[in-house]
């Protein structure tokens, strides 16, 4: 399997309540921003978003448990994932941060926000609904009939492609295993992990006041314009904005205005950081 791009740190490694966690340090000056991934993600889709803040801010992202390189099974409720992620800011000692999230990890943030508010200065939740539920929509992708093995990642990526899935997003944690290729995560852990992410999340949502960005992708499955409207007027101190040209993934349909609605915000909540440069 390759690393990636040069520019992107290897990823390191830490024990939080006996389960080994994977996350990446992007490093630099500037106060921290904890960033969590979605469903079948990892810390590694951040590396754009990290070079775009470089300078200002310290992106740290986690392999969130069951995904990445950190150790699959267990507990995949909301609590259990903002656990783990006030343990990683306790362990690192970065905190209070700013945490971002991305669509399941949009959730784990205001979970986070929720029950530890010391640890969370600032919080960006990426097209992320509070109605994670049906008719709103649809929030359990059928992983049951994915392949465990296929013999080359172009097979691999082609599985996903027959039945209809885009490939790119879910191929990032494709690895080269002993027997073939597959994925990281265990298929019936993200279908636990997707029930237990299912429900109607308002009041959580509603119950912390930290400074708040919620931004909607534009061509969003799972965010409706109604729901972000009602999300922002509801919740004190959050500010709406919405990603032109852009589809669930906004962070990799359109990085430039993704990077710099967010570097904005920081700029303005988390200010600690260095000055930006003139010009």
């Amino acid at each position: 399997m390759t690393d990636g791009p040069a520019d992107r740190p290897a990823e390191s490694f830490v024990r939080l309540g006996g389960r080994r966690f994977a996350y990446l340090d992007f490093g630099g000056p500037g106060p921290a921003v904890l960033a969590l991934h979605g469903h079948f993600g990892r810390g590694r889709i951040f590396a754009p978003l990290a070079a775009a803040l470089a300078g200002r801010y310290r992106v740290l992202a986690l392999d969130q448990r069951g995904h990445g390189l950190s150790d699959n099974g267990g507990e995949f409720t909301p609590d259990a994932y903002a656990a783990d992620a006030a343990a990683f800011l306790e362990a690192l000692g970065p905190a209070p941060a700013a945490v971002l999230g991305h669509s399941m990890g949009g959730a784990v943030a205001f979970h986070l926000a929720h029950r530890r508010p010391d640890l969370v200065a600032a919080l960006v939740v990426a097209d992320m609904t509070t109605l994670n539920r049906e008719p709103e929509t649809s929030p359990v992708l059928d992983v049951s009939g994915w392949p465990r093995r296929a013999p080359t990642r172009r097979a691999l990526a082609r599985a996903l492609a027959e039945r209809g899935v885009p490939a790119g997003y879910f191929m990032d944690s494709a690895a080269e295993f002993p027997d073939g290729w597959g994925f990281l995560f265990d298929t019936a852990d993200m279908t636990t992990s997707q029930a237990a992410l299912t429900g109607d999340f308002t009041a959580v949502w509603n119950a912390s006041a930290q400074p708040a960005l919620l931004l909607r992708a534009a061509d969003s499955y799972l965010l409706t314009p109604a729901t972000a409207r009602r999300m922002a007027r509801e919740r004190p101190n959050t500010r709406l904005a919405e990603i032109p040209h852009s589809g669930h993934w906004l962070y990799a349909d359109a990085p430039d205005a993704f990077a710099h609605q967010v570097r904005a915000f920081l700029d303005h909540t988390h200010p600690t950081g260095p000055a930006p440069a003139a010009g």
